[in-house]
C-alpha cells in the first residue's frame, strides 16, 4: 500500500494562505483538525513555515526544507532538496504543511489535500490556487458557521483522481 501524503493548509476564498508570515486565522476547530491530521508523523515544511510555528509541535517530527545550507534549529531535521526531505520522511504516511513553494515542489507526491476553506477574501502576501480539478476530486466537505469573530469555513478533502490506464 502506498503511503498517504497529506497536504494540509488553510486558504481564503481569494487564495491567501499567509499574512505577515503567519496563518491569518486562529479558528479553534481548524487548529484542532490540524493537530489531528498531523499528530504522530513527520511534517515537511519550508523554513518560513517552521519559523511561524509557536514552537515545536509535540508528537510530530519537523522536517524543514531550506536552501540555506547553514540553517538549523533545535528539534528540526533539515533537508536541502525534495529528495532529502522525502528520504527523511521515510516510507510511511506524512504531512506537508507549507508554504506555497513547498506545496508546489512536492505536488507530485501528494495523495490528499486537507483544506480549510475560509470564506473571506484575506489580505496577505502568500497565495495559492485550489487543487486542479483535472487531478483532484473533492471527496468530502464539512461546513461550519462563523464563530468567535472568525468567518465561516469548510473542511474539504480532495483525493488524487485515479489515472486511467490503456
Amino acid at each position: 500500500m502506498m503511503a498517504k501524503v497529506l497536504f494540509v493548509v488553510a486558504r481564503a476564498t481569494n487564495g491567501c494562505i499567509a499574512k505577515d508570515g503567519d496563518v491569518p486565522w486562529q479558528i479553534s476547530a481548524d487548529l484542532k483538525r490540524f493537530k489531528q491530521l498531523t499528530l504522530g508523523g513527520p511534517m515537511v515544511m519550508g523554513r518560513k513555515t517552521f519559523e511561524a510555528l509557536p514552537g515545536l509541535l509535540a508528537g510530530r517530527r519537523h522536517i524543514v526544507l531550506t536552501r540555506d545550507k547553514d540553517w538549523q534549529a533545535k528539534g528540526a531535521e533539515v533537508a536541502h532538496s525534495a529528495e532529502e526531505a522525502l528520504e527523511l520522511a521515510g516510507d510511511g504516511d506524512f504531512s506537508v504543511i507549507g508554504g506555497a513553494e513547498i506545496f508546489a515542489l512536492l505536488a507530485d507526491y501528494a495523495t490528499h489535500w486537507e483544506i480549510t476553506e475560509v470564506h473571506e477574501d484575506t489580505q496577505g502576501e502568500v497565495f495559492m490556487p485550489l487543487p486542479d480539478p483535472a487531478i483532484w476530486q473533492e471527496v468530502s466537505r464539512e461546513s461550519h458557521p462563523a464563530v468567535d469573530g472568525w468567518p465561516p469555513y469548510d473542511f474539504v478533502t480532495y483525493a488524487r483522481r485515479e489515472e486511467k490506464g490503456d
